[in-house]
């Protein structure tokens, strides 16, 4: 039986196109029935491994697009609980969603694929951008960049299209950010006004996230990478090591940055604020 390379692609399959491949009705049929194929509506067909969020695209006789595709690439986004998708018209027989849709009608600037079931990264960048909130946007932008699904040379084209108020996300790119929440975290550092270096190597800990005012180490902790004993007792000693070199360290988690940044604000307001008593007393 046919196994067509395209399966292997986020593109959609007719069954028009498999009968050109080879396939016949009945083979197409026991495809289906045992798993080798989804079929996501009538007459279309994508790989059983397929992103769920591309199955629900493609149900809706769309394009996965905006942060959604995002999401499926890797790149950060701060919240994945709507679908969003780019449709060219309306879809007659699109079964009712399970979730919430974000249906998007504009012009793209990156024609894909005729048979893609996901809209280039450059539109699902733009699209972003526009649909988060500016916080929410840049760390968008600096995670696309730095994971190479954003090319550095497509910044001036990007900006060029969308509303003048975003211009000024560019001048807050910075791709040393690991992580979303570190580039929520430096935000919240610029607005509080205080001296910090980004991603600094310090001998005997490491390299750490931030250093503020040559004193607070901040680590933008997650619990996919310190959910462990293990990850917390090598944390716990680089706290140590670094307080052995007059270091305090504050280690917000992801949760609290994301939603919750006033309480990381605070916290990170209330520790300078103190640092700086602790100072004027020693004169």
């Amino acid at each position: 039986m046919p196994t067509p390379a395209l399966l292997d692609a986020p593109r959609l399959l007719t069954r028009q196109r498999l009968r050109r491949e080879g396939w016949t009705d009945r083979q197409i049929a026991a495809a289906v029935g045992d798993g080798r194929l989804l079929r996501p509506r009538s007459g279309a067909y994508v790989p059983p491994d397929s992103h769920a969020d591309l199955l629900d695209s493609c149900a809706q006789g769309g394009r996965l697009a905006c942060v959604s595709e995002l999401h499926r690439r890797g790149v950060f986004v701060l919240d994945t609980s709507v679908l969003h998708i780019h449709l060219h018209e309306p879809s007659r027989n699109a079964p009712k969603a399970s979730r919430a849709i974000r249906r998007h009608w504009h012009r793209l600037r990156r024609a894909p694929h005729p048979h893609s079931i996901a809209v280039e990264p450059f539109d699902a960048v733009a699209c972003a951008v526009r649909c988060q909130t500016a916080r929410a946007a840049l760390a968008t932008l600096d995670s696309a960049l730095r994971l190479r699904v954003l090319n550095p040379d497509d910044l001036d084209e990007l900006f060029l299209g969308l509303p003048q108020r975003y211009r000024v996300l560019r001048r807050l790119i910075d791709v040393r950010a690991e992580s979303g929440p570190e580039t929520l975290v430096r935000l919240m550092l610029r607005a509080l006004g205080v001296p910090f270096e980004v991603q600094v190597v310090i001998d005997g800990v490491g390299r750490v996230d931030f250093v503020v005012a040559g004193w607070l180490i901040v680590e933008c902790d997650s619990d996919a990478h310190h959910s462990g004993w293990e990850e917390q007792r090598r944390d716990r000693r680089r706290d140590q090591a670094a307080a052995a070199l007059g270091y305090s360290t504050y280690r917000p988690i992801a949760e609290d940055i994301m939603w919750h940044p006033e309480r990381v604000r605070n916290a990170l307001a209330g520790l300078l604020a103190a640092g700086q008593r602790g100072r004027r007393g020693q004169r």
